[in-house]
């Protein structure tokens, strides 16, 4: 199936899924932590579906401003406010006939929740500004990372779109729950840049990655930018560090300041960076995602030579 990659039992469910509710107009609520990989789920099914040679359009809905993502969503007609220079059609308009995926969908103020299940309901949208609605052959797939039952109690999230959205849900396992198909990924991620010895896909077999496939991707990319030759795993362990999940992992509190634990935390990443890079501190900034500059100022600041 298109770009999922693993073979244990957990992703051969998420196939079959896939397989059997593909072909319908069916909306799909697809559920999973950060980094499962609910896109490519939603992407697959778009390719598996009649609709596959029609657009696959996507939008982070926690990614726009309230405000701004009604007309994102439905478009607006010319003057509908002071910015709208000219009719802007919006992605139900742009997915007319495919596939419009609205990640983070738990995200969506509650007015805008409104106008969604009505697109939902009657296949119709209304752009901002415009006086009649327009049809649209719309298969909606929403994501979330959010437990929607509990927004629902909480009144954070209406219960009728959630029912409407939450048709047949799709859950993504997150990787410890696979971790026999990480060696797959692993090597997936690598490519033709780089074949990864057993006892280094071993090795990340037996991580926990919290920040799942995303963070295991990242991962690869990092030890392939900072490789000199082979991936071992010494070097490995090295380059992990670096990884979030590994900032913490074994810290151990001795206060509850916020200040001391950041100038801690700091002082240990800028070390790491330095020593993955061999001191070398524009890589070690490119590392840190912050500048030449500021990465400078805090070595100074730190002592750190």
């Amino acid at each position: 199936m298109v770009n999922i990659v693993g073979n244990g039992e957990a992703m051969q469910r998420v196939r079959a899924t896939i397989a059997r509710i593909a072909a319908h107009r069916t909306t799909v609520l697809v559920l999973g932590e950060s980094g499962t990989g609910k896109e490519l789920v939603a992407r697959a099914l778009h390719a598996e579906s009649p609709r596959a040679d029609k657009r696959f359009v996507a939008v982070n809905c926690a990614a726009i401003p309230g405000p701004l993502l009604e007309s994102e969503l439905f478009g607006h007609r010319k003057g509908a406010f002071t910015d709208a220079v000219r009719d802007k059609p919006g992605l139900f308009a742009d997915a007319d006939g495919g596939t419009l995926f609205l990640d983070e969908v738990g995200e969506l103020p509650l007015a805008l929740q409104a106008k969604l299940l009505r697109a939902l309901q009657d296949s119709e949208i209304r752009p901002v500004g415009a006086t009649e609605s327009m049809r649209v052959d719309v298969r909606v797939i929403a994501a979330t990372l959010r437990d929607l039952a509990v927004e629902v109690a909480a009144g954070r999230f209406r219960e009728d779109l959630y029912y409407r959205l939450n048709v047949v849900p799709l859950v993504v396992p997150p990787l410890r729950e696979r971790a026999e198909d990480i060696p797959a990924l692993a090597q997936h991620f690598a490519g033709a840049r780089a074949r990864l010895a057993d006892d280094v896909l071993a090795a990340l077999a037996g991580q926990p990655w919290p920040g799942n496939v995303r963070e295991l991707e990242n991962v690869i990319e990092r030890a392939l930018v900072l490789a000199d030759g082979d991936i071992d795993v010494a070097f490995l362990a090295t380059v992990m560090e670096l990884s979030p999940s590994a900032r913490f992992g074994d810290r151990v509190d001795d206060g509850l300041s916020i200040k001391k634990a950041t100038r801690t935390l700091e002082q240990d990443l800028i070390r790491r960076a330095l020593g993955v890079t061999q001191g070398n501190r524009t890589n070690a900034a490119k590392l840190l995602e912050i500048s030449h500059r500021a990465l400078l100022y805090k070595m100074k600041e730190y002592g750190i030579s």
